[in-house]
C-alpha cells in the first residue's frame, strides 16, 4: 500500500500538459531540463557523425525544416536542422528541437516534399515530447522496481520490472511513431506540401529494407533493421491511410503529378555517396585512407564495410571475417608485448614476427571468443610510428581455418603506404545527374561501368525510386554515382 501511495504521488506530481493534444501526460522532466539534455547530446552527435561540409546544402535543409517548423506546435522552441556526414540511411531528433538527417538518407529522396516529410515526422517527435515521455516512464518503472525490491526483499523484482517496462516502452514507441506520422502530415499540409510525400518516403525506406533482406541472404547474415524514423511501421499502407483519413479531404487530394522536382534534384548534384574520404574509401576490395596514408587489399569477393572506428570484411556467406582497428601507442612496447596485452594472450597456438612494408609487427593464432562462438583467432599488429594497426580475424568452421587464414595473412601483408596513383583513385563517390535519352534509357545500361561495389543496378534504382524493376522515361533526370 505504501508503494502504491508513493507511485500515485509521483504520477500526480509528474503530470504536464501535452503541447500537441492539450491533454495531460506523465513527465518527470521540465522543459528547461529537456533543452539542456538536447544541448548536451547535440555535441556528442556532432562529434560522432560530423556536420556535412556543404554550407549551401546545410542552409537548404534548414530552410525546408524552418518552413515546416513555422506551422508546428511548440513555437517557443528554436529548432535546429543539421545534415550529417554519414552514409547511414537515417534521421532522428533530440529533445529540445535538435533534428538531424544524414546525407545517406537525403541521397534517396527525390523531392523537397519528401525532405519536408522526413523533417516533419521528426518535428512531431519533438513537439509531442516523445523522448521525454519515454524517459519519464522508464525512470518511474526503474524506481518502482527498486521500491518493490526494498519492500519485498526480492532482488530480482527490479530486473523483472525493467524487463516489463521495456516491452511497454516499445509499445509506446509504436504509438509515438503513428502520432509522429499524423503530426508530420499535418505540418506538411499546413506548410504547403503534398501529404502523399509522407507515404512516398515510407515506400523509399521499405524498399531499402527489401534490398537489405536480399543482401542478407547472399551474405549469410541477419537483415539490418532500420532504426530510424519509420522502423516500427507494421503495415505502411494501412497505417498511412489511417493518418491521411484523419487529415480529411485536404490531405487526400494529393498532387500525383509525374513531374520531377528538378530544382531539388539539382541540389543533390555533387552529394557524397557512400564513404567519406575522411573515413577512408572502398573501391572494389581495396581500402584507401588518404589522411592516414595507407591502403589495404581484402580478399576478392568479400564484403567490405567501413565505419569511423574500424574497417571490416567478411566472406560472401559470412564464413570468415577480418577487422582492422587503429590504436594510439602510449607505451614503449614491442609488437609481441603489445599483442599479448591487447588480447590477453597467455598461450598462443602459434606466433611469429612480422615485417610488412617496413612496419614491424607480430602475429599469433589463439583460442578465444569469436562472433561465431569459441574458436581459433588470427590476431596481428603492425607498428607505424605512434600508431598500431590491430587485426582480428575469425573463421566460422575450424575445418575451414587453414583455407581462410591464408587469405587473411595475404590481406595483412598487403598493408602499405599510398603511391601517386592510389591518391588519384582514392576519391569519394558522388551523385551526378543524367538526362535520359534513347542511348541511355535503361538503368542496366547506365550502370554498366558504375563504381558502386555491390549491386550497382539495384542501388541506382533505389536512388531514383525505380526499385525493383522500374525504368526511367525519356527526358527524366536520373541520379547516378561516379
Amino acid at each position: 500500500m505504501r508503494i502504491l501511495v508513493v507511485v500515485l504521488a509521483m504520477l500526480l506530481a509528474g503530470c504536464a500538459v501535452n503541447p500537441v493534444t492539450g491533454g495531460r501526460d506523465f513527465v518527470l522532466m521540465s522543459e528547461t531540463e529537456e533543452l539542456a539534455l538536447g544541448r548536451e547530446h547535440h555535441q556528442k552527435i556532432i562529434k560522432q557523425y560530423r556536420i556535412y561540409d556543404n554550407p549551401t546544402l546545410q542552409q537548404y535543409v534548414r530552410s525546408v525544416g524552418d518552413r515546416v517548423a513555422r506551422v508546428s506546435h511548440r513555437q517557443n522552441l528554436i529548432y535546429r536542422f543539421t545534415l550529417l556526414d554519414s552514409a547511414q540511411v537515417n534521421a532522428f531528433a533530440l529533445p529540445g528541437g535538435y533534428i538531424y538527417i544524414t546525407r545517406g538518407l537525403l541521397a534517396y529522396l527525390n523531392s523537397e516534399a519528401e525532405l519536408a516529410a522526413v523533417l516533419g515526422h521528426e518535428l512531431g517527435h519533438v513537439t509531442a515530447r516523445h523522448s521525454v515521455r519515454q524517459h519519464s516512464f522508464s525512470t518511474t518503472t526503474r524506481l518502482l522496481g527498486g521500491l518493490i525490491a526494498a519492500a519485498t526483499g526480492v532482488q530480482g523484482a527490479g530486473q523483472l520490472t525493467d524487463f516489463l517496462s521495456t516491452g511497454i516502452v516499445r509499445g509506446y514507441g509504436r504509438e509515438h511513431e503513428l502520432e509522429a506520422d499524423g503530426l508530420g502530415v499535418e505540418y506538411l499540409v499546413k506548410a504547403g506540401y503534398r501529404a502523399s510525400a509522407m507515404k512516398q518516403v515510407i515506400s523509399v525506406l521499405k524498399n531499402q529494407e527489401v534490398f537489405d533482406k536480399q543482401l542478407a541472404i547472399e551474405q549469410g547474415r541477419k537483415p539490418r533493421a532500420y532504426h530510424g524514423i519509420f522502423s516500427t511501421h507494421p503495415d505502411n499502407d494501412v497505417r498511412l491511410q489511417t493518418v491521411l483519413n484523419r487529415m480529411g479531404a485536404q490531405a487526400l487530394t494529393a498532387d500525383i503529378s509525374d513531374r520531377q522536382d528538378v530544382a531539388f534534384l539539382q541540389k543533390l548534384s555533387g552529394l557524397t555517396f557512400g564513404d567519406s574520404s575522411e573515413d577512408g574509401v572502398i573501391l572494389g576490395n581495396n581500402f584507401y585512407h588518404v589522411d592516414l596514408d595507407f591502403k589495404m587489399v581484402f580478399p576478392k569477393g568479400w564484403v567490405v564495410t567501413n565505419s569511423p572506428n574500424s574497417i571490416a570484411a567478411s566472406s560472401l556467406k559470412n564464413e570468415a571475417l577480418i577487422q582492422l582497428v587503429l590504436q594510439d601507442l602510449n607505451k614503449k612496447l614491442t609488437p609481441k608485448q603489445f599483442l599479448k596485452a591487447r588480447f590477453g594472450i597467455k598461450q598462443a597456438i602459434s606466433e611469429a614476427p612480422l615485417l610488412v612494408a617496413g612496419r614491424r609487427g607480430h602475429t599469433a593464432v589463439i583460442n578465444g571468443k569469436t562472433p561465431y562462438g569459441q574458436g581459433k583467432l588470427r590476431v596481428a599488429v603492425l607498428f607505424d610510428e605512434s600508431r598500431a594497426f590491430v587485426f582480428f580475424a575469425a573463421i566460422k568452421q575450424e575445418k575451414d581455418f587453414a583455407y581462410f587464414d591464408k587469405q587473411v595473412i595475404k590481406s595483412i601483408n598487403s598493408l602499405s603506404a599510398l603511391n601517386r596513383i592510389d591518391r588519384l583513385v582514392a576519391t569519394e563517390l558522388r551523385i551526378e545527374l543524367l538526362t535520359v535519352n534513347q542511348r541511355n534509357n535503361s538503368i542496366r545500361r547506365m550502370t554498366k561501368n558504375s563504381p558502386i561495389n555491390n549491386h550497382a543496378e539495384q542501388q541506382t534504382r533505389l536512388l531514383n525510386d525505380l526499385f525493383p524493376k522500374g525504368e526511367p522515361k525519356a527526358g527524366d533526370l536520373i541520379k547516378i554515382v561516379r
